[in-house]
């Protein structure tokens, strides 16, 4: 007869199927007790009048106010005045955010709820904070500043960008790549040509 010796006890080859099945046994049950429970317990509980938030709603939640309000927040911090251009892209939006970012650079953000495809941001930073796009090919326009402008379209990013330095800042403009034949490089350098109107 064949025996296994384990830790002292003398088990037949046979006792050993039976621990495998035991065991494998106890594996199922505990796996099902933990699915069953986990259904359970994830029970979604809706209510009638549970739709979605505004944007009205939402954005202030997450820091956005008015555009002028952010502004204020973040000429506060840097003592120093910031300015914004003129002109946005020809589209059509439902509303215009601002956001002081902790990180220490201001946001302005116009979307359209309707439209989402139609977002176009401007980020504002220090130089000494900027972010480098060396990284990217890039087509170099001039501004009529006589500044070089940085127009940025690589599939991976979403959006199209054009990077400026002026006045100890870095402004990166972004639109969509859903509305780039729409808002062209050179409506960006319009754009940003706008800042000295």
């Amino acid at each position: 007869m064949n025996s296994v010796y384990v830790s002292g006890e003398n088990i037949q080859k046979h006792d050993l199927g039976a621990i495998k099945l035991t065991k494998y046994m106890l594996y199922t049950m505990l796996l099902v007790s933990v699915l069953l429970y986990g259904i359970e317990n994830e029970t979604v509980y809706a209510m009638e009048d549970d739709t979605p938030q505004h944007l009205e709603e939402f954005l202030p939640q997450i820091g956005y106010k008015t555009i002028e309000a952010a502004l204020q927040d973040f000429e506060q911090h840097y003592h120093q005045q910031l300015k914004l251009p003129l002109r946005v892209p020809p589209l059509s939006f439902t509303h215009q955010f601002g956001r002081f970012n902790t990180n220490h650079y201001f946001e302005v953000t116009f979307i359209n709820e309707i439209a989402p495809q139609n977002h176009y941001k401007i980020d504002v930073r220090p130089l000494e904070e900027k972010i480098t796009f060396e990284k990217y090919s890039s087509t170099v326009f001039q501004l009529k500043n006589g500044h070089d402008a940085l127009y940025i379209d690589h599939a991976q990013i979403g959006f199209n960008l054009l990077v400026i330095e002026r006045d100890n800042w870095q402004y990166v403009f972004s639109i969509d790549k859903d509305v780039a034949d729409k808002v062209t490089a050179e409506i960006l350098v319009e754009i940003a040509n706008s800042i000295d109107y």
